[in-house]
């Protein structure tokens, strides 16, 4: 059985009419019905200046659009990387929080591809 504010016992509290109603995730913050939203568990530590730890579940849509400052699932050449999407001077760039590693262009010269925006991060292990 789950909490219900508005059920206690006792004298009704003066703040009653605040108490919001129960947080449904599945439909109102994860909404996995969507068919261009699904899940995506991470594996090792990509985004830490986001806190985007390893284990973490991001919800990705493919139907938002890139726009700069959003964590983005990107093809690169082989592999998909977790980054955070940047644009310098026009151009599109691809930014982790790996030490030494430089920004990647997403242009037509590089096999770089943005799949899906970040919409929500689930952690199991807080």
């Amino acid at each position: 059985m789950a909490y219900q504010g508005d059920r206690t016992t006792g004298f009704a509290s003066p703040a009653a009419d605040d108490i919001e109603g129960t947080i449904d995730l599945m439909s109102e913050a994860l909404d996995l019905r969507r068919p261009s939203r699904y899940p995506v568990r991470v594996e090792g530590d990509v985004l830490l200046n986001r806190s985007i730890r390893h284990g973490d579940i991001l919800v990705v849509d493919a139907a938002i659009a890139p726009r700069p400052g959003v964590v983005v699932v990107a093809s690169v050449g082989d592999e998909l990387r977790v980054c955070e999407l940047t644009q310098r001077n026009g151009e599109w760039w691809l930014r982790t929080s790996t030490p030494g590693s430089a920004d990647i262009a997403v242009d037509e010269a590089t096999d770089v591809s943005i799949w899906a925006v970040v919409s929500g991060l689930v952690r199991t292990d807080v």
